[in-house]
């Protein structure tokens, strides 16, 4: 196995090629950008984790006129394009900003924060305080943002005055490159000072990309496409390429040829199925698949430690998961239940979708929510799709659907804490399999399930059951000849509960399958090995078909 040289969280395309990183060539972005798609203003929206900070600070390196790029580009495919780099490379002078950072608590420490980010913006340029070609103006507007003393409407117009003074200084117009512009209006949604920041954003970015004369042009990335009318009012050099659209569309994220080369160069290969299961699966444009490179790289990251290392759901750790939280939580409907079924299940729902929203909009109502977890990259396009203005919505890999299924524990779990299970708990002690059975069957068909693991969730639906009934269970100990699914013992009552879940291929097979666990409960003789004090046992065999169950129930002494 050959180690690849992966550095985990660099973004920075300066820092990954000049320590010679493992880097998956995607400068033919640059090319594409320049000559096949090009536009004024482009915004660029992607899930996160996908590579958006990275293929901005590439575009700084191979703009910026104070650099000398060649030997970071060299050998990847934009330097062959000869003419194009001639004419671009390091020949203009570029603004690079990246708003990921504001997430302030209230629109004045946002605006602090803003504050300081372009404080840094303007020490990168300094030397613009030394040349008498820059107007007095904006020198004295440039030294109030390096003191802080800059207000909110000084603020909003420093992108287009150190524009105009990058202008005056070198003779060039600028190329503006603003990564995740979206950030601090998501944030401030959540926090309540939405309208504010929607203000200062619609000035900040007006002024920057609308009436900058100074502009050669801009590239925004970001989440979400922002509806115009909200930030881009009046911007008609403006274009977004967002998941459905086909410019770009294998240029951020890695291809399958992409993920095959990286685990043949690690030695890997055999590896490529898990890495597809979990991982890929997006689709971009029209029907370009796409892997996440993020996930990608910390898995190839862990087998180099141990090639016993499993698959995980990385992606589940880098934030919160509050958008399919938001979903679950509103499964109050047998529609949306069985809509959220139906994806786990690896099937496809069809919906209308919006993709041109406001942060502010997204919760309230089920479309946007659908539209929300597509962006974001929760859902993706089927591989077929509706003749009609619906979209086939699917999860893409095995990895969201964990989030999705962990997701739906947890709401389970809260669902059934909020429940009086007193009469549950009173039937599985007296062995009424009648009302046992009946009462699971309300309850299945009441929350939201998943088969992918029948075995695994039927035995958490179970234990969350008795652990909201307040009963101790005793998981998977060994009693007689095995270890039977799940024990309960009463130390006060001398009492215990046996219980053998089974999942049936068909519904014909309930019965006897329920009746199979009691039959193996008696033949390992489980209650051998139930503590001494135990005098009772009731023995239940229960078995389960998607929403149905069959419970068998025999009590037993000591």
């Amino acid at each position: 196995m050959a180690l690849l040289n992966i550095c985990i969280g660099a973004e920075q395309f300066k820092e990954i090629r000049e320590n010679n990183y493992c880097y998956v060539d995607k400068t033919s972005f640059i090319e594409e950008m320049l000559t096949s798609a090009p536009a004024k203003v482009s915004l660029i929206t992607r899930p996160r984790r996908f590579g958006k900070t990275l293929t901005v600070t590439m575009l700084q390196e191979f703009f910026d006129i104070r650099r000398d790029s060649r030997e970071l580009f060299e050998g990847l495919a934009v330097s062959r394009n000869t003419e194009l780099c001639e004419k671009w490379m390091n020949q203009y002078p570029t603004v690079f900003l990246t708003l990921k950072g504001i997430e302030g608590r209230n629109f004045d420490f946002a605006c602090g924060q803003i504050s300081e980010l372009l404080r840094g913006v303007f020490i990168e340029h300094a030397y613009l305080l030394e040349s008498e070609k820059v107007a007095p103006a904006d020198r004295k507007s440039l030294i109030m943002l390096n003191n802080g003393d800059a207000s909110e409407k000084d603020m909003a117009a420093s992108l287009q005055t150190i524009c105009r003074a990058l202008q005056a200084y070198w003779g060039k117009p600028v190329i503006l490159l603003i990564d995740e512009y979206d950030v601090p209006i998501s944030y401030a949604e959540q926090k309540g000072y939405y309208e504010d920041m929607v203000g200062f954003m619609r000035s900040f970015l007006g002024a920057a990309l609308k009436t900058n004369a100074s502009l050669k042009l801009a590239v925004l990335t970001g989440c979400l496409r922002i509806a115009k009318e909200s930030i881009f009012t009046g911007l008609n050099n403006f274009r977004c390429y967002g998941i459905s659209d086909r410019p770009f569309a294998d240029k951020i994220g890695f291809t399958a040829q992409e993920v095959k080369a990286l685990l043949e160069s690690a030695g890997l290969s055999e590896k490529e199925g898990d890495v597809k299961e979990w991982y890929d699966g997006y689709r971009f444009g029209d029907s370009t698949e796409m892997y996440c490179p993020w996930d990608v790289l910390l898995y190839i990251s862990d087998l180099q430690y141990s090639l016993s290392a499993q698959p995980q759901a990385y992606w589940d750790n880098t934030s919160g998961n509050a958008i399919v939280r938001t979903l679950i939580n509103r499964a109050d409907s047998r529609v949306l239940r069985d809509k959220i079924e139906t994806l786990i299940a690896g099937e496809a729902i069809e919906e209308k979708l919006t993709e041109a929203m406001t942060y502010d909009i997204v919760y309230t109502n089920e479309r946007n929510i659908w539209t929300m977890l597509y962006l974001t990259g929760y859902l993706t396009k089927a591989a077929e799709q509706p003749n009609n203005e619906l979209t086939a919505l699917v999860i893409p890999n095995k990895e969201v659907r964990q989030i999705f299924t962990d997701t739906v524990s947890l709401w389970f779990e809260d669902k059934i804490a909020g429940n009086n299970l007193a009469s549950f708990a009173e039937a599985l002690w007296k062995g009424d399999a009648a009302a046992l059975q009946e009462m699971l069957a309300q309850i299945l068909y009441s929350t939201i399930s998943y088969y992918d693991s029948a075995e695994n969730y039927y035995h958490g639906f179970m234990t969350g059951l008795i652990r909201g009934a307040g009963l101790y269970i005793v998981f998977n100990a060994e009693k007689g000849a095995g270890r039977p699914d799940i024990v309960i013992e009463d130390s006060l009552g001398r009492r215990a509960v046996i219980i053998e879940l089974k999942y049936a291929r068909e519904y014909e097979d309930l019965e006897a399958k329920a009746e199979e666990g009691l039959e193996q409960i008696e033949e390992r003789r489980y209650a051998s090995g139930l503590a001494p004090y135990i005098r009772k046992v009731m023995n239940y065999g229960i078995a389960f078909w998607k929403k149905e169950c069959c419970v068998k129930a025999l009590e037993s002494g000591r």
